[in-house]
């Protein structure tokens, strides 16, 4: 029998988290989402107003709105961030103060509230570029100030762990897909949006080796992570990806699919990039110790966005800031 939990998602209303919380209610855990919900509200309308769901919108540096947030909670599920470079480089003093600076008090009040499981969303960014395969045995090599305060957070994380509070540290691929708060500015995303509505995709460079995982198999991924016995996970660091394919392989991917949905060629233009960050995540250790792993294809995700889209769920996708992290911090200034 399934164990279930009331667990708080920081980030809930957020990309991965509207995909996740459904599932969670679904499986009856109860859950409370902490969010700023900087992307609109209606990404939880499907499931708002369940009895076993509470919403604190606010803000992760708020000791008040954490402290509200993690009553009653036994789980923690930590999504929320300044998510990905761009946004980040945006205001690098925001971006440290949400994704680090409130990460050890967030750690600590967890603590407080008689939180017994911590679950990490890290990133596999923290590896920077490498040839070969990237195992959690490889060295951390982060390049930039997002994946370097993900990496911090691993250690901040793993100095916090005691008896009775287990930590565990997943190291996500890039997440593809669709969902209810959609985001159009992660690479498998970003080419199916283009290539279905202007007709041609753009490939930068084109040899960097780029792992993704389906949205499907990461909000799986979640909800086993409360399943699984505290000795399997406790303390532990496990990379969650499923396939690494090259950025000129996901183009043509994507060309292929949508082409045969529009029923016309799709154009493929390659351009120079100087964006080389490439890495070959290898996810073996978490199928190997915990059974898990990934099933939902690449293919998959970009048919599902195509679906999305020609469903009407997607509209105005090529201007709309919502679908755009770094457009939408622009827009609100957020402090």
């Amino acid at each position: 029998m399934s164990k279930t939990w009331n667990v708080m998602v920081t980030g809930g209303a957020g990309y991965v988290g509207s995909a996740l919380v459904p599932k969670l209610l679904a499986a009856g855990h109860k859950v409370t989402v902490l969010d700023l919900y900087l992307y609109g509200k209606e990404a939880l309308d499907g499931v708002r107003g369940h009895p076993n769901l509470t919403e604190v919108e606010g803000d992760l540096r708020d000791a008040r709105a954490v402290e509200r947030a993690l009553a009653g909670c036994d789980a923690v599920i930590h999504l929320a961030c300044i998510s990905n470079d761009p946004s980040f480089e945006l205001d690098p003093e925001l971006g440290k103060s949400i994704n680090y600076d409130c990460f050890r008090p967030l750690v600590r009040a967890a603590k407080a509230a008689g939180v017994k499981r911590f679950i990490y969303a890290s990133s596999s960014s923290v590896y920077g570029i490498k040839d070969g395969d990237v195992t959690e045995e490889t060295g951390r090599d982060p390049l930039t100030d997002y994946s370097k305060y993900k990496a911090l957070c691993e250690d901040v994380l793993a100095e916090e762990r005691e008896p009775g509070f287990v930590t565990l540290t997943l190291r996500p691929a890039t997440v593809c897909g669709y969902a209810p708060r959609q985001r159009l500015d992660v690479i498998v995303n970003i080419l199916t949006n283009h290539a279905l509505n202007t007709g041609r995709l753009k490939v930068l460079g084109g040899a960097q080796l780029r792992p993704n995982i389906h949205i499907a198999d990461m909000t799986d991924l979640y909800l086993q992570c409360l399943q699984w016995k505290d000795a399997a996970i406790d303390g532990k660091v496990f990379n969650a990806g499923y396939e690494n394919h090259s950025v000129m392989q996901l183009g043509v991917m994507v060309r292929d699919i949508v082409g045969a949905a529009l029923g016309r060629p799709v154009a493929l233009d390659v351009v120079p990039t100087d964006d080389n960050r490439s890495y070959h995540v290898n996810s073996d250790k978490i199928r190997r110790e915990l059974g898990f792993q990934a099933t939902h294809t690449i293919e998959e995700a970009v048919r599902g966005l195509v679906a999305a889209f020609q469903a009407g769920k997607l509209p105005n996708s090529m201007t709309d800031d919502r679908y755009f992290n770094i457009k939408t911090m622009q827009t609100l200034n957020l402090k």
